[in-house]
C-alpha cells in the first residue's frame, strides 16, 4: 500500500469509527467498508492505537472504537500516525553529482518539499475527523 492509500484508508476507517460511535468494531467489518484485506486494516489499527487515536476491546465481543472524540483528531494526527517522516523521494533520488544540474538539484528541492509539506500538514491540522463525519452523516443512510 502506497504512502498516500495508508492515510486515505486510516481516515476511512477512522470516519467510519465515528459513524458507529460507541460500538465496538471488529476489523473484518471495518475492512468491509473499505473493500480490502483485514490484515490491511489490522496493521493501520495497530498504528492508530499505538497514537492513541483508537482503543482495542479484546474477546469474542471486541473490536475497535475511536479513543477520544472526533473533535479532537485532526487529519493532521492521523496523517502523521500512519505516515514515516516525508522524504519526498529524495531518499531514493541519486542523481550524478558529476553533471552540474545533478550536483545541486537536491539542496533545491529539499527546502521546497519541505516548506510545501508544512502547508499540507497545516492545513490537515485545521480539519477535524467531525468535520468529515458531519459531510458524511447525510449522505451515509443508518444511523445519525
Amino acid at each position: 500500500m502506497t504512502g498516500n492509500s495508508r492515510f486515505a484508508v486510516s481516515v476511512h476507517i477512522l470516519a467510519y469509527l465515528a459513524y458507529r460511535q460507541g460500538a465496538a468494531v471488529p476489523s473484518a467489518e471495518i475492512a468491509a467498508s473499505v473493500d480490502t484485506n483485514p490484515v490491511v486494516i489490522r496493521r493501520l489499527l495497530a498504528a492508530l492505537v499505538k497514537t492513541r487515536l483508537v482503543s482495542a476491546q479484546k474477546g469474542a465481543s471486541g473490536g475497535f472504537s475511536l479513543a477520544t472524540t472526533a473533535e479532537n483528531i485532526s487529519l493532521r494526527d492521523i496523517y502523521r500516525a500512519v505516515e514515516p517522516e516525508p522524504s519526498h523521494g529524495l531518499s531514493h533520488f541519486s542523481p550524478n553529482t558529476k553533471c552540474p544540474v545533478g550536483a545541486k538539484i537536491q539542496s533545491i528541492l529539499h527546502p521546497i518539499f519541505v516548506k510545501a509539506q508544512a502547508g499540507m500538514e497545516a492545513e490537515l491540522a485545521r480539519v477535524s475527523l467531525a468535520e468529515v463525519h458531519r459531510q458524511l452523516r447525510p449522505v451515509c443512510p443508518g444511523k445519525k
